[in-house]
């Protein structure tokens, strides 16, 4: 029986105050005396603690009376409380107390746990430490039921905080209840089986569940089979867990992968349920559910199930795999204990070489928390010569030190260091300057493995060997007695120059010539040095495990953290999770862009991936064209209604894009064209369907184009130019001549078209000939989807919000109320709340349930002037980000060991809520959470206090393009273009001109809100997150030429970093990246196809951090990316020395336009112009060119990524960041500097009065940036 006989059990330990003296330290270990029964048996308690203690108080009957406690000594930096409980019992809770008749008590700490006493394992929630909250005086009882419960022997408290008045001080309760344990342990060359009654069993139900405990990444816990085929199989695969499982079916086998980092030799529990097909695989909490492959639904197995390994028939101790090595607790197979079973000798179970008691061996591990400040310093015997060493370690990080070991001293000192290089062990032996020897072994030892190496210094040679293989040998001049050897992570005792990076992750079994290094005698008796260490457990963590990278993201991992690679997703963002493309034609025609093939993700960053589809302009509207696999015309003869012709039609994109393209859009229709000779579509005599088709949905419909549903009947009776008035139908008049009964299928809940049946054609001269056009949308129905709210007290509420890893939410607003809530979200104590805090702020404020979070955006104008602005707010595991218009974006990352799970349970209130009377007051329009639209207006047609829609002229995208800004006035409105490359009343009209040769610009860009970021910065109240911003550039023209090489652009910051873009000798296209002053620039090249063709070309390119996205109007084929080292900075001035001759149009740079500056603001302070610049047309006005995009993230030799913080801080940082334009723009200072030999022409003076920017609010803009169109999507590596 599994029932547990649960008794609360109180365990009250209450000692006394520390004391130590000055000549000796010492540790006791205190044995309390029977103070309570459990199950009619006396509980004996062992007391460890970290340091020392002089008296012992025994507890008062009632806990909360209870006198004495426990404190640290003063010189206990790092104090804990051990307890050993005599027997693995079940911890349900604790409570702790302040020290009686002191003013100390702990304000928090953590817990850790121990079934040896000696390898610990921290209590997490959500994989991450749990931190308890103490106590604040000293008499309250502060109690927390564990969300799981512990299994254990030994529990540890560790102090983290205590009282700011007193000391650290307390007194502890524990729950809990006798646990029930039936354990097997396997050596390695055992197994235990179980054999049938019968010769095989079938079955369509099986539960598995098991703990276990592993000492080895690798191993079979269990494994059956049959003789068709059928197979289960768990076993251990590099610390993880893999089910194998195959139900008869030859080639479909499917397997499942859960966990990680499982052999700590911690426990872990395992659960299997299978009914038919369907599968829920669990591991300590995360469980799978999958669905096996095949026809099959029953798993059969001959003979017997093996636990611990697969042994070969027929041999006696021979295994096909490698066995698990370790231990097994409470193996059930459907409802048998299999342990219990063996332990009393059953017959259907041999038992191998296995024992009923598990063994507690294990190393003492110890673990390098910091990689700047972490070392351990141990002397080894001077006496010795020669040197070993050999350890085992585990780590994440690609790059650290692992040992340095001083081999002479004096005037040309020697030394022998051991560290990690790019995930290969290096081997260095440092002597004087210019003479330093290398080897190299292995490979891809940063996994988060267990890896051994080996050092060994005889005579003249030194061997090193990695995980058992053959040693390479490096030769060593001479070597002398060593007064010093240091095994370290990072530095010792101030002899050793500091390493770039220290080695942070865990060591074991470390031994120094030969001799075991006791780590659990080094903490207490410091026969060493050392610093930041955490001994008697390995802290690793894989950050991967589950994979918080959306969207089928890489993820790589160091110690500290995580960072995903979104390369070919179609994603951005820290996890992937923001869409590269538009979500519509409608989007993508905002932006300018023209007619063509595009990319779109109709649902943002919902599950729905990314595709293509068709965008053609007609009517001044642009439509979303989905074709499929039969456009043309088809002929059908010789069918009838039992036995019809049926055609099925698969779309180019998915049914589940199809639905969100049709729900999104403001209008669809289908063209069906039927021609028809002696073909019905109706029964003339009862009206039964001859022919019919069938919606998405699969229902049938049998009414046709230009009638609404549920009417049987054709266009021609709407219009009244039936053939045959008698009929509904052109067709059903039976004539033998050709009609037509062509329509529109418009009715959006029954679109696409899915499948037709034609028949009536079987007679003599009957014929029907058919064609079905492709699904054609137009406008974005949601993004004027909008709510008025006049009344303070008046909400919506919608379903909780889903968003306990990643959310993002859109939307726009416009008010002349000084503040107002726009969102709220609540649970027991996470919550998220968007609101405009006064006029000129809007702040985004979330708890995880460890503090509040405050992002604030400052607007230097108010953003109550009755003018539409948008925000846009995102939250995932690693960042938090708020941006509202195109002020900068304010964001902050998370600590690494954070909470990062949002938990909420409300519902979702939008401009308002039950709990506050602060509610908005305004129009809220096109709000979007995590790619799902709201539907507002509708919502708003059922509230009080509030109309659906919003009043005011700017309700359309007609209205204003490429970016517009549409300004309210009383009684019309504006197109405000001034951050726009367009002018015109609806600022459709391109800025273009024309360049000579010699003829240059060049635009000093300003940062207006450099300051009010650092500012907000200050400003964050959170210890949680801290402060991260990311250089981005937006970069859009168009261009026409015939001359080769050219530069079209570069932008270059105060600090020599610069970008460029540059036509090559054949014009064809490459882009340039100098983001780091240590190596040389980066280059991308999308293709070899010249764009110095006459024709005028469009080119649109994004980066944020180190991912960068091109847009350009031929089908280009990107090439691999080129390195640095192997070019120059003067390629790019050699390209701009050429000058460049042609066209230049549209030219927008972030939310600056030179092009339009320099024209319409002659005399600007920001403007110089070299040579003659004249307005033109460049013939864009005939331009319809299709647009290829190009993805590609910057990350040489495929390295895992690195920190965007690290190596592209503000390109355009700062001060000033000159863009020129040389033929377009040739950097004038610089082509000067290196080549004196050439003469600039002098400037012209342009005198006018100089303009001041425009203190308006900035443009407001949706997320919809003009350099996500794509054909053909392909990512590359810079």
């Amino acid at each position: 029986s599994k029932k547990k006989k649960r008794t609360q059990m109180t365990l009250w330990l209450i000692l006394i105050a520390w004391s130590f003296s000055v000549t000796a330290i010492r540790a006791v270990s205190v044995v309390c005396i029977p103070f309570f029964t459990l199950a009619s048996f006396p509980l004996f308690l062992s007391l460890s603690v970290s340091l020392s203690l002089i008296s012992l108080s025994m507890p008062s009957p009632i806990p909360s009376a209870g006198a004495g406690g426990w404190s640290p000594g003063s010189e206990d930096h790092r104090p804990w409380l051990q307890l050993d409980l005599r027997d693995r019992l079940e911890i349900t809770a604790i409570a702790t107390q302040g020290r009686w008749g002191s003013s100390d008590w702990v304000n928090s700490y953590h817990l850790q746990y121990s079934d040896s006493g000696r390898t610990w394992r921290s209590y997490r929630q959500d994989d991450v430490p749990w931190t308890f909250p103490g106590n604040t005086d000293t008499d309250s009882v502060v109690q927390h039921k564990l969300l799981h419960s512990i299994r254990t022997r030994y529990l540890r408290l560790v102090p983290l905080e205590g009282s700011p008045s007193g000391g650290m001080g307390l007194r502890l309760e524990i729950y809990g209840c006798t646990y029930k344990s039936d354990v097997a342990d396997f050596d390695g060359r055992s197994a235990l089986l179980y054999r049938f009654n019968q010769k095989s069993t079938s079955t369509v139900k099986n539960v598995i569940s098991l703990r276990f405990r592993s000492r080895q990444a690798e191993g079979v816990l269990v494994h059956g089979e049959g003789q068709r085929g059928d197979y289960i199989t768990l076993e251990l695969q590099r610390g993880r867990l893999a089910l194998h499982l195959n139900l008869g079916t030859k080639r479909k086998h499917t397997s499942v992968m859960s966990g990680s980092l499982l052999d700590d030799h911690l426990w872990h529990s395992v659960l299997i349920e299978r009914f038919n097909k369907q599968v829920n695989f669990t591991v300590d909490r995360d469980t799978q559910h999958f669905r096996t492959q095949g026809q099959e639904d029953s798993l059969e197995v001959d003979y017997e199930l093996s636990f611990g390994g697969i042994p070969l028939p027929g041999k006696p101790g021979t295994f096909l795999r490698e066995n698990f090595h370790g231990c097994l607790e409470n193996l059930y197979y459907n409802g048998v204990n299999v342990i219990d079973m063996a332990k009393r000798r059953k017959p259907q179970i041999y038992t191998g070489n296995v024992t009923f008691s598990c063994s507690e061996s294990q190393p003492v591990s110890v673990t390098f928390l910091s990689s700047t400040a972490s070392y351990l310093a141990v002397l080894a015997d001077p006496g010795m010569e020669g040197l070993s060493l050999r350890l085992q370690f585990r780590t994440w990080n690609r790059d650290s030190r692992l040992f340095y070991v001083p081999l002479t001293h004096g005037p040309e000192p020697a030394s022998l260091v051991l560290q990690i290089s790019e995930g290969s062990i290096q081997l260095s032996l440092r002597g004087p300057p210019q003479d330093t020897t290398q080897v190299f072994t292995g490979q891809s030892l940063c996994d988060g493995q267990w890896h051994s190496v080996t050092v060994e210094v005889k005579a003249q040679q030194v061997y090193l060997s990695v995980d058992n293989q053959k040693p390479v040998v490096m030769e060593i001049i001479r070597l002398t007695e060593s007064l010093q050897r240091t095994t370290n992570g990072l530095g010792f005792e101030g002899s050793c120059e500091k390493p770039h990076a220290g080695y942070q992750g865990c060591l074991r079994l470390i031994f120094i010539n030969n001799q075991p290094v006791n780590l659990g005698r080094i903490q207490q008796d410091r026969p060493a040095n050392f610093s930041q260490l955490s001994f008697d457990i390995c802290s690793i963590r894989d950050r991967c495990v589950p994979n918080f990278c959306e969207h089928g993201g890489v993820c790589y991992q160091s110690w500290d953290n995580f960072l995903c690679n979104c390369s070919g997703t179609g994603y951005t963002g820290a996890t992937c999770h923001n869409p590269i493309y538009e979500r519509s034609c409608e989007a993508y025609r905002k932006t300018g862009s023209p007619a063509g093939i595009f990319t779109v993700d109709p649902d943002g960053s919902g599950p729905l991936e990314h595709t293509h589809v068709n965008c053609t302009l007609a009517d001044d509207k642009i439509w979303t064209v989905v074709g499929h696999d039969h456009l043309q015309p088809v002929r059908v003869q010789g069918s009838t209604p039992r036995s019809p012709y049926v055609l099925i039609f698969n779309y180019s994109i998915s049914p589940y894009h199809l639905r969100s393209l049709v729900a999104s859009s403001e209008h669809c229709q289908q063209k069906v064209t039927y021609r028809c000779r002696k073909s019905r579509l109706f029964d003339t005599w009862d009206g039964t369907p001859l022919s019919w088709w069938l919606d998405r949905d699969g229902v049938k419909r049998t009414y046709w184009g230009g009638i609404l549903p549920g009417v049987q009947q054709c266009s021609c009776s709407l219009e009244g130019n039936c053939r045959d008035m008698n009929y509904f139908c052109n067709c059903d008049a039976d004539q033998d001549v050709w009609v037509n009964d062509t329509g529109l299928l418009s009715y959006k809940d029954h679109l696409p078209l899915s499948e037709i049946a034609i028949g009536d054609t079987n007679r003599t001269g009957s014929q029907a000939l058919f064609q079905i056009g492709p699904l054609r949308c137009y406008g974005d129905r949601f993004f004027w989807n909008s709510a008025s709210f006049f009344a303070e007290s008046s909400y919506l509420h919608f379903p909780t919000l889903q968003a306990e890893l990643s959310m993002d939410i859109s939307f726009y607003f416009k008010t002349s109320a000084p503040s107002g809530l726009f969102l709220e979200n609540v649970g027991v104590r996470d919550f998220i709340r968007l609101e405009l805090s006064s006029p000129s702020i809007v702040t985004f404020t979330f708890d995880l349930g460890d503090g509040p979070v405050v992002l604030t955006v400052r607007s230097p104008m108010p953003l109550n002037d009755r003018q539409w602005h948008h925000v846009r707010a995102e939250r995932n595991v690693m960042e938090a980000s708020l941006q509202v218009d195109l002020l900068p974006l304010q964001l902050v990352e998370a600590t690494p060991e954070g909470q990062y799970r949002l938990q909420l349970n409300s519902q979702l209130f939008v401009g308002g809520a039950p709990t506050t009377q602060k509610g908005f007051l305004g129009c809220l329009r096109a709000l979007s959470i995590n790619g799902m639209t709201f539907d507002l207006n509708e919502r708003a047609k059922m509230t009080p206090g509030m109309n659906s829609g919003c009043p005011g002229h700017c309700s359309s995208d007609s209205l204003c393009h490429n970016g517009g800004r549409c300004v309210e006035n009383r009684n019309s409105y504006v197109c405000d273009c001034t951050h726009t490359a367009f002018d015109g009343p609806k600022c459709r009209t391109a800025i273009s001109a024309s360049f000579e040769r010699g003829t240059s610009l060049t635009y000093a860009l300003q940062e207006p809100f450099s300051v009010m970021r650092n500012q907000d910065a200050k400003q964050l109240q959170s210890g949680t997150y801290t402060e991260s911003v990311k250089s981005r550039e937006n970069v859009a023209f168009g261009f026409l030429t015939r001359h080769g090489p050219a530069l079209l652009l570069t932008a270059q910051s105060n600090d020599q970093r610069y970008m460029a873009i540059t036509l090559t000798q054949n014009g064809s296209l490459q882009i340039w990246y100098r983001l780091n002053q240590e190596r040389g620039p980066d280059t991308f090249s999308p293709g070899s196809a010249s764009l110095a063709d006459g024709q005028f070309h469009w080119i649109r390119m994004n980066r944020e951090g180190r991912e960068l996205y091109v847009q350009v109007t031929l089908p280009l084929f990107p090439s691999s990316l080129v390195a640095g080292t192997d070019i120059t900075d003067e390629e790019v001035l050699r390209a701009g020395s050429r000058g460049f001759i042609g066209c230049l149009s549209s030219f927008q740079f972030n939310e600056a336009a030179p092009l339009k500056a320099a024209l319409q603001n002659k005399g600007s302070s920001l403007v110089s112009i070299y040579g003659r610049l004249e307005e033109s047309s460049c013939g864009i006005t005939s331009s319809t060119n299709t647009l290829t995009t190009t993805h590609t993230k910057s990350d040489r030799g495929n390295a895992p990524l690195k920190k965007a913080a690290q190596n592209d801080s503000a390109l355009i940082g700062g001060v000033v960041a000159a863009i020129v334009f040389t033929s377009l723009c040739a950097l004038a200072v610089i082509i000067r500097y290196l080549y004196r030999h050439r003469q600039t022409p002098p400037p012209q003076v342009i005198t006018a009065k100089n303009q001041r920017p425009s203190l308006e609010p900035p443009v407001y803009r949706p997320d919809l940036d003009p350099h996500k169109a794509s054909r053909i999507s392909k990512e590359y590596f810079i």
